[in-house]
């Protein structure tokens, strides 16, 4: 019963690491996009901030899945490794959004506040999908 106990402590754990990633995540695309995001995403309904929001989130959530399961040793070591993997695949995340901004023209994170279906979105989301995948492969 003991294993029980210590194994729901470290999904705990090793949740509360992930989340707060995600959590990250998330303020580096607010940080990236001009305004509030969830103003963007709840108030204005911009179709736009949430395609773009949703691909980061996912992301996120490949490149963590990834740092979690490829934790090693001691739960303590495993959590460092998952918080350290797992920032830097969250940085890498807002550098590739930086990198398709520079390599494209006009100002991407102004596309959030155009009207409109904006068809590039889709290509920051795809940006940020490709850039979790490889961060993701990276850590594995």
């Amino acid at each position: 019963m003991d294993d029980f106990f210590t194994e729901i402590a470290s999904a705990l754990l090793y949740g509360a690491v992930g989340v707060a990633l995600l959590a990250a995540g998330f303020l580096i695309l607010d940080l990236l996009i001009p305004g509030k995001l969830g103003e963007l995403i709840i108030e204005e309904r911009n179709r736009s901030a949430g395609i773009i929001t949703a691909a980061g989130m996912v992301a996120v959530g490949a490149v963590v899945t990834t740092a979690i399961a490829s934790a090693d040793g001691p739960l303590g070591e495993g959590l460092a490794e998952t918080a350290g993997y797992g920032g830097v695949g969250v940085l890498m995340l807002g550098v590739a959004f930086v990198v398709v901004d520079v390599l494209t023209p006009g100002k991407l994170s102004d596309v959030c506040h155009r009207e409109g279906e904006q068809p590039v979105a889709y290509v920051i989301a795809a940006a940020l999908l490709a850039a979790g995948a490889i961060v993701a492969a990276a850590i594995s």
